[in-house]
């Protein structure tokens, strides 16, 4: 269940103050654990891949092996997350990316890796990733109070960048004195302390008289709600168009170490420090510069000084110039990501948290995906160069095209469940597979706010949608100009008993400001009709 505050709260809450909780506090330094690993692991194959294969396109390719499996799993993985125990899913997840880990330093540690296979056990890597994250950040709301979720979000960001920082180094000196094989055997070894603390967790979450959603309902259910819902949709076009562009530096750096600055594992690793300890600082700035910028004008500046360093970057040779460069890369990416991940949180309400999640990161990881196929190929007919350039281009341009689409304002929406809809009156209780069921509400308008009550039927609409209807209208009685009826459609009798349990305080207030445009404040009557089946 997810811990409560009270509005004043935050008041007394820091920046470290999600570590004062205990699981929270368990969870967060064995992920650090783990993602050393995975950074060692990232390294270690994108360096392997430059000694089997010196196609700067195979080199990408390790990059798209393992986000691409997001863009593939992450829907049905966000709908499992939202209708499964999310501890007992994790913990398959963790253990499957264990074994994916040990396989492929097995495979290595015997001289059978060939690029083929390498790029089979990242996307099996990947495939455990995407089924993973969606859960993961799911989790975040139940471990802190509402007060402490962006210093908890953030706290996740740091921990990410200090194993940035540590991994790669880590990795660049274990690469050259033991081979790629040893990075691969420590990164399965990293997943057991997050088994671990997943295992001790005993986990307490608000269940539903209801049965569970069905997979492919679920799914269906939560792609509606993203396209309805206007934060979430800000958030997916804003990140998008950032990491488009920003998977050029990703994708290209192996061969940016090896074919510009002829040099080896060592500076590779030491390289991917910089962005690691770039963004570890910035995370002790970022509650600085959100007290004068908001999330919209942060990461425009943030996208800014990243396009800059990539248009300056492949005509570099100074590799203390070049630290410098990657530590700015790193405090960019952290406030990108930071205030991209609690606009999409706060857009989010229980019931479809890991779904939302998991379409933000199919746009997040189809963009790095995509992206790096594009720079990849870019470098291999127009030179490292071209590439780079081009891309620092269009991230200056998606910071144009992007410029209405806000994700600032809306960090105080509550969509905690208000469960102030009555229950339904019926003479018998109808089936839960009964349907499609049609709902009216009949509004008395009084005409001098009737100009107001259509102004607010917009987000009405949207409400009703996100909340599972797939049919919705409104309609204004010719006889009186005064009378309204509302009409939506959702696909079973359990659906709209869902429904009930969905509405949140934010949809409440929406109504209220409603019934204020109302004579006598209340709707007049409302009706449930059900589909009559012909034999």
């Amino acid at each position: 269940m997810q811990a409560t505050s009270s509005p004043n709260d935050s008041q007394t809450y820091s920046a470290w103050s999600p570590l004062r909780h205990k699981i929270f506090r368990a969870l967060w330094l064995a992920t650090i654990a783990s993602n050393i690993g995975t950074w060692m692991q990232d390294v270690g194959a994108a360096w392997l891949m430059t000694s089997l294969s010196a196609s700067p396109l195979m080199v990408a390719l390790v990059q798209s092996s393992t986000t691409l499996p997001i863009v593939l799993l992450a829907l049905p993985a966000g709908a499992l997350a939202d209708i499964v125990d999310r501890r007992r899913y994790l913990l398959i997840t963790q253990l499957w990316m264990l074994l994916a880990a040990a396989g492929l330093g097995f495979c290595t540690l015997t001289g059978q890796t060939t690029g083929w296979l390498l790029l089979a056990f990242t996307f099996m890597l990947g495939c455990g990733s995407a089924m993973n994250l969606p859960a993961w950040a799911a989790i975040v709301p139940e471990l802190v109070p509402k007060a402490e979720l962006q210093a908890a979000i953030t706290l996740n960001g740091l921990g990410i960048n200090i194993a940035r920082a540590i991994g790669p180094a880590l990795a660049g000196l274990l690469i050259a004195a033991f081979g790629p094989a040893s990075v691969f055997l420590l990164n399965a070894v990293s997943f057991f302390g997050v088994l671990a603390v997943l295992v001790a967790w005993k986990r307490d979450y608000r269940t539903s008289s209801l049965p569970a959603e069905r997979l492919f309902s679920a799914i269906r259910s939560g792609l509606r709600y993203a396209r309805h819902s206007q934060m979430l949709q800000a958030a997916l076009i804003r990140g998008a168009a950032f990491f488009l562009f920003a998977s050029a530096l990703w994708a290209l750096l192996p061969i940016f170490v090896r074919q510009h600055l002829l040099a080896g594992p060592s500076v590779y690793g030491a390289l991917w420090a910089c962005v690691g300890l770039g963004a570890v600082s910035s995370a002790f700035l970022l509650p600085h510069l959100r007290r004068h910028l908001d999330s919209d004008n942060s990461i425009r500046l943030a996208s800014l000084g990243y396009a800059a360093i990539l248009a300056v970057l492949a005509s570099l040779n100074n590799l203390y110039l070049l630290g410098v460069l990657m530590f700015i890369i790193g405090a960019s990416w952290l406030i990108v990501i930071s205030s991209l991940q609690v606009a999409v949180q706060a857009s989010l309400p229980e019931w479809v948290r890991a779904r939302g999640i998991s379409v933000f990161m199919m746009a997040f990881m189809g963009s790095m995906a995509g992206g790096s196929i594009l720079w990849g190929y870019l470098a291999d007919i127009g030179g490292l160069p071209c590439a780079l350039v081009l891309a620092a281009a269009g991230m200056l341009l998606s910071i144009l095209a992007t410029w209405r689409q806000r994700i600032s304002g809306y960090e105080n929406c509550d969509f905690t469940p208000s469960l102030h809809w009555p229950a339904p009156i019926t003479e018998q209780v109808p089936q839960h597979d009964q349907g499609p069921v049609l709902i009216t509400l009949e509004y008395p308008v009084a005409l001098d706010k009737r100009q107001d009550f259509l102004r607010l039927s917009l987000p009405l609409q949207k409400m009703r949608r996100r909340n599972g209807a797939y049919f919705w209208e409104l309609f204004q009685d010719t006889a009186q100009a005064d009378h309204f009826i509302e009409c939506f459609m959702v696909e079973s009798w359990l659906e709209h008993l869902r429904q009930h349990e969905r509405v949140s305080k934010a949809d409440q207030a929406v109504q209220d400001k409603i019934n204020r445009c109302l004579i006598g404040a209340a709707i007049s009557k409302v009706s449930h009709y059900i589909a009559v089946k012909h034999s």
